[in-house]
């Protein structure tokens, strides 16, 4: 084990840092004293310009998120001997290719969830028993504003994985409020980060019928990229505030969403406007499915059964 980080650094470790947010992340957490675990499918391809004091407080280690538990768990015990604990995890790796769903094949669908939805849990899993017993720690899930805008064509597999992590994280948060190890589900939209709106189509049972609407949206796709409007390095300089609480998250209570970009909060405020909408326009019928209360037998006056 490597010199234990005294208590007022924090040891991080970061999921998918070769590119994207988790590439713009693990400096700034470097920068401020922190110490990060940092984890990639291919090594090879980590590289961080970092001063020699800082990169002797980076460590790297090489996880697939479609790994067996028991290999996830490993590499979590090996991580864990490095500097003893784990104070703050991002699960941020994930895959967002892109097809229709009736021309997904099982096994793209399968690969997909496994990634973005079973490794996770499996990584989270092997975590936390060690933030459990020292009743400290911090879980951040990276989900996405797609949750709020399902009818976006090529994304119904990437966005119902997204859909299953929010959900996990509000119970994960419920679970773990007793032992004081915290849950942030970060929801990011429109930011220009590399290898989501340009990852590749996958048409692996081709219906003819659907060449114009796939064409045309995919393309689509590189259009929103180059004029998203979000910046990548500002969204992970929040998100350290807010696990920290300092800067522009000092004296604010740390939100169990984290609801990040103009885009994001146009999507989620529009999905619960439709939302309203169509439930009072049904509330009157909708609502109205009790079962009808039992009479006592012989009664007059339809008394409620005991």
């Amino acid at each position: 084990m490597s010199a234990s980080p005294d208590a007022q650094r924090r040891v991080w470790m970061i999921t998918g840092t070769t590119s994207g947010f988790g590439k713009r992340l693990v400096p700034m957490v470097l920068e401020r004293g922190d110490y990060v675990i940092a984890t990639a499918r291919d090594i090879a391809k980590v590289n961080f310009s970092l001063s020699e004091t800082d990169r002797a407080r980076l460590h790297v280690v090489q996880v697939d998120l479609i790994d067996p538990p028991e290999k996830i768990q490993s590499v979590v015990s090996e991580a864990l001997a490095v500097w003893g604990r784990i104070d703050v995890l991002i699960n941020n790796a994930g895959w967002a290719p892109k097809s229709l769903l009736e021309e997904a094949s099982p096994s793209y669908t399968q690969t997909l969830f496994q990634t973005n939805v079973f490794g996770v849990l499996n990584l989270t899993n092997a975590v936390l028993p060690q933030m459990r017993s020292r009743r400290t720690g911090t879980v951040v899930f990276l989900g996405s504003r797609s949750v709020w805008k399902a009818d976006t064509i090529l994304t119904g597999h990437y966005l119902a994985s997204k859909a299953t992590i929010h959900a996990f994280a509000e119970t994960y948060a419920a679970e773990l409020a007793p032992f004081d190890v915290r849950v942030i589900l970060a929801v990011p939209g429109g930011f220009r980060t590399e290898n989501i709106h340009t990852a590749p189509l996958f048409s692996e049972n081709h219906i003819p019928e659907y060449d114009e609407l796939r064409q045309g949206e995919f393309a689509k796709f590189w259009e929103r990229w180059s004029a998203a409007p979000g910046c990548p390095s500002k969204i992970m300089a929040l998100l350290v505030d807010v696990v920290t609480g300092e800067g522009k998250a000092a004296g604010r209570k740390t939100p169990l969403y984290l609801v990040l970009g103009k885009p994001t909060y146009a999507a989620a405020q529009a999905f619960q406007k439709r939302l309203t909408e169509e439930m009072d326009a049904w509330r009157d019928v909708a609502e109205d499915l009790d079962l009808e209360p039992e009479v006592t037998e012989g009664s007059d006056q339809g008394v409620l059964s005991a």
